[in-house]
Parts: structure tokens; sequence; C-alpha cells
């Protein structure tokens, strides 16, 4: 009897637990590092290589900005915001920009056209497809150097082909460098040459990726192929079409080469004669490299990197308030749709 008393007693008593927990080894505790570190050491390059070569020279460049400085003689005095206020209240800063403005919109709406029509014949399923990808891809892997010579050949005031092709449907020759508006046309077919290729392939890409079996029922359904092409295609690539947007705002805002290299015989390539189509980086290419005033030519930097900020948030809020509108449009639809269902059942 007492022997089973305390064999009952020895069953019912908890286990004795230690406070120690048991020490992993080591193995175990550098895998559970590997797999918390490994993912940002991976993507560490990226932000190394962004921080030497990307945020590094824009704070630098906010630095040299609020100093007087010159290319040669190095950092002088500190004047805050005096050259911003220089800047601003130059009339050769206010006319490149509304050059870049104009050279951009002259640009970028043809372009982005152009890209769209270009992508969609492409995407029509044409014969030898690789060989007309590769055609309208040629003009891109031409250098901006290459194509501003040929050009400014091809709009030479005195023999260039521009102009002799006017005079057989008889129309005098055009001053295409001397006036504003006609060197603007000029230097945004230089842009739209370049460009439109690329940006073709671009929105090809994207038009590829739309499930064929939509245009199948909408061609049941009766819709044409531009009902197709403005009901189905655009608003399922759209994503890709502003990303193009945004991309060639970037670079429309930033052009250089073209108009450095369009007219070299007059000023030393700064724009024309008359600074007639000078963009904004050009101005700043004077600033820095003519006038040896980095001061000011960092304050030109910083403002047109404000400007595309502007015009990157404008884009943003137009196609969000298009996207917000289609969705709507779809939900709407969607209840109508529930609601016929509805009515038929009963």
């Amino acid at each position: 009897m007492t022997l089973t008393h305390e064999r009952t007693e020895t069953a019912s008593a908890p286990p004795q637990t230690t406070d120690a927990a048991p020490k992993r080894p080591w193995r175990h505790r550098v895998s559970r590092f590997d797999q918390r570190a490994s993912p940002y050491l991976y993507i560490s390059p990226f932000f190394l290589l962004f921080g030497l070569v990307g945020l590094f020279p824009l704070l630098y460049t906010i630095w040299v900005a609020v100093h007087d400085w010159n290319l040669l003689k190095g950092q002088g005095d500190f004047v805050g915001v005096g050259n911003f206020a220089e800047i601003l209240g130059d009339g050769m800063f206010w006319n490149s920009i509304f050059n870049t403005l104009s050279i951009f919109l002259l640009s970028a709406i043809p372009q982005l056209t152009v890209a769209l029509f270009i992508a969609y014949l492409l995407d029509r399923g044409l014969r030898t497809p690789t060989f007309w990808r590769m055609s309208v891809l040629i003009p891109f892997v031409v250098t901006p150097v290459a194509v501003a010579l040929i050009f400014s050949s091809i709009f030479n005031e005195a023999d260039g082909l521009a102009n002799n092709l006017l005079n057989l449907i008889g129309i005098a020759d055009q001053q295409w460098k001397e006036d504003t508006a006609l060197s603007h046309i000029a230097i945004a077919v230089m842009v739209n040459f370049r460009w439109t290729g690329y940006n073709a392939l671009i929105l090809l890409a994207a038009m590829q990726s739309v499930p064929r079996d939509l245009y199948e029922s909408a061609a049941i359904d009766g819709a044409g192929s531009a009902r197709r092409f403005f009901s189905i295609t655009i608003p399922t690539i759209r994503p890709t079409l502003i990303f193009v947007i945004i991309t060639s705002t970037i670079g429309g805002l930033q052009i250089f080469a073209e108009p450095k290299l369009f007219d070299v015989s007059t000023a030393g390539g700064i724009g024309g004669s008359d600074r007639q189509f000078q963009t904004t980086v050009l101005f700043l290419w004077e600033l820095a490299f003519f006038r040896l005033d980095l001061g000011k030519a960092s304050a030109v930097a910083i403002l047109l990197f404000l400007l595309i900020v502007v015009f990157g948030l404008i884009n943003f809020v137009i196609s969000r308030r298009i996207s917000t509108g289609d969705d709507r449009r779809n939900r709407a639809a969607r209840r109508r749709t529930r609601s016929t269902s509805k009515e038929e059942a009963r």
C-alpha cells in the first residue's frame, strides 16, 4: 500500500524544468542571420552605387549652388539663395525655359502618337516582324551626335534637303536656324526621329500582353478596329503608357545634344546667334564652361530638377484621375449588368 502511494505521488509530481534554454548550435544561428541579412546584402550594391553617382552629386550640387563657385578658382563665399535670385531674374533663363517647353511639346505629343500607331501596326502581325522591329530601333542606336549632324545638314538654309523639297512645291527657302519657331520644329523632328521607335517597342511589348480573347469577344459583339483600340488596348496598356509619358517628359526637359549641335557655326553652339533655341541644359552648360560660374550653373540644375518634379507630379495626378474615372465607370457598368441580370431572372 505504501509503495502504491509513493508511485502515485511520483506520477502526479510536475516535471522539473530548468530556467536556462538549450543553446542552439552556431550553424543554426549563422543560418538565421543569413536569412535575415542576405536580402539587404543583395540589394546593397544598388544603394551604394546610387549613393555614389546619384545622391552624393545631388547633395554636392546643392552645396555648390549656395556658394560663389568658380570653375578654376574653386569655392568662394557663401551666398545662400543669391545665385537662385540672380538666375530667376535673368531673362536668358526664362528664354531657355520657354525654348525647352516649346521643343518638348513639339516633340513629345507627335512622338507618343506616332509610337502608338507604329506599335499598333507591329502588333497586327506583319510579315517578317523581326525586320520591322529592328528597323524602328535603328534610329535609337545611332548616336545623338550623328543624328544632330545629319539633320543639321538637312535643315541647312543654303542648300539643305528640307528647303529643296519645299522649293519643289513652290515654297521659298525657310530660315530653319534663324527663326525661333522653325528651329524648334527642326529640333523636335530630330528628337522624334531618334526616340519614336524606342517608345514604340515598349508600347508593343505591352500590347502583346493583352489577352487576345478580349479582341475576339469585342469583334463578335461588332466592335471595329478603332473601337477595340480605344476601348481595350489603351486602357489595358495604361501603366506602360504612363511610364513612357513620364520618361519622355524627363528626357524632353533635359534635351542638350540636339540643340547643341544643330548650329555650331554661330556663338559656339550655345543655342543660336540670338539664343532662339537655347534650352535650359544648354544655358547651364554655358554658365559652367563659358562663364566658369559653377554656382549659378548648379542653381539652374536645381531649378530644372524642381521643374521636372512638378511635371512628373502633374502627369501622376492626371493619370491617377483617368484611372479613377475608368474604375468608376467599370463599377457602374458592373452594377448595371448585375441589375439587368436580376431583372431577367425575375
